[in-house]
């Protein structure tokens, strides 16, 4: 670690980060990278551990000197403050960012991503602490092409639904489509990180991910994230092959996503954090939009990927399709492509992903079959014991 220099070519100086939500997946890895390649110090905020158990426990880690982890709901703790204040930077990872929420828990999830970052957001300001804000690309909601005749040649064109982040409108569903409740909270709370940079100088830098994905992201209900709600496409298709159920495709599968390795994505936030004086004030895509597919595409080559990693042949019926309505409920809507304009980040922090699609689902599917086979064989002895 001696000797490192920013892109700049400036030593890089110790520095203490408050990372809010660090037990989460980002966090986790995040928080790896941090320990293990850097000297910075990391005051860990969340309500769960589990994640990163394995930084904080045994204490003879070496860097167990460098991460302190804080049980804190930022909701109601008073002891925020302080920690943002003993910090250099504060990060913000926390939200609530599972799609059926939005439709069907959108009071927690405007609140989630609004309200409760508030405080977040006036700390940093107040206290003159730089703060990078973990948004989301849904910003972006619909794209311009999505209103063009299905048979325009303009849909072709990637000026209609490329995503900009200085230049694309972001464009939402009528106030009754209430899936667009997380996307435009995390909207506004931008709005008001940005405005608070432009009056009181607040130094920040905004990320906004296209679908991070890989080992530690929420996937078993109940044993590696939460017992109810449906979660995003990646995961709703490994629980389908874990369980080796069809995968579920939503309105045919037409949508069209990019996919981002954890480890690719991770390296971008390191440079945001060591090289300030080109990151602050601006915001970041961070996706691959080398790994363009449509969610039917995606559900095909993970059930490739998965007979691969598990040695199970495909069930005889692998997909089925169902209707948003059917899925999500009523009040349902989407976007039809999320692809990330990379001009910003690659000219501001010379960054570019690596990892293709194919890796990154070998790597996620290998880790996620091997932790549902020990969650398996765990509950079978229990009830063996019982």
């Amino acid at each position: 670690m001696a000797g490192r220099v920013d892109l700049d070519g400036n030593p890089i100086k110790q520095i203490t980060i408050c990372m809010i939500g660090a037990g989460g997946f980002i966090g986790s890895h995040l928080c790896e990278k941090l320990l293990s390649e850097t000297p910075h110090k990391v005051l860990a905020v969340d309500v769960y551990s589990d994640k990163i158990k394995h930084l904080l426990e045994p204490a003879t880690v070496t860097w167990a000197d460098r991460i302190q982890f804080h049980r804190i709901n930022i909701k109601n703790d008073s002891r925020l403050e302080g920690l943002i204040k003993m910090a250099d930077l504060t990060i913000n990872l926390a939200a609530i960012c599972t799609p059926a929420d939005y439709n069907t828990r959108p009071l927690d999830t405007i609140y989630s991503n609004f309200i409760d970052a508030l405080p977040v957001v006036k700390y940093c300001s107040e206290n003159g602490k730089r703060l990078i804000h973990f948004s989301t690309c849904e910003v972006y909601g619909k794209t311009i092409g999505a209103f063009l005749p299905k048979d325009s040649p303009l849909r072709q064109d990637p000026a209609y639904y490329v995503l900009k982040e200085d230049t694309s409108p972001c464009i939402f569903g009528p106030i009754e489509k209430q899936r667009w409740s997380y996307a435009c909270a995390k909207q506004l709370i931008e709005r008001l990180v940005y405005a608070e940079g432009a009056e009181n100088g607040l130094e920040f830098t905004i990320v906004r991910p296209f679908n991070w994905i890989g080992p530690r992201m929420d996937f078993i209900p109940g044993i590696d994230g939460p017992s109810e709600g449906v979660p995003r496409v990646l995961a709703c298709f490994s629980n389908n092959l874990l369980r080796r159920e069809p995968l579920k495709l939503v309105d045919g599968g037409e949508s069209q996503r990019t996919f981002i390795y954890i480890k690719d994505a991770i390296e971008a936030v390191l440079l945001m954090i060591e090289n300030p004086a080109r990151a602050n004030g601006h915001i970041f895509n961070v996706g691959n939009p080398n790994n363009e597919v449509t969610v039917r595409q995606l559900a095909e080559m993970m059930t490739k990927v998965y007979s691969k990693v598990s040695g199970e042949s495909s069930i005889e019926i692998p997909t089925i399709d169902v209707s948003s309505k059917e899925f999500y409920g009523e009040g349902y809507d989407d976007s039809d492509k999320r692809i990330p304009d990379m001009t910003i980040i690659n000219r501001q922090l010379g960054w570019n992903p690596k990892t293709s699609l194919w890796d990154l689902l070998e790597s996620t599917l290998t880790y996620q079959h091997r932790t549902y086979a020990e969650a398996v064989k765990q509950a079978m002895s229990k009830t063996t014991a019982n």
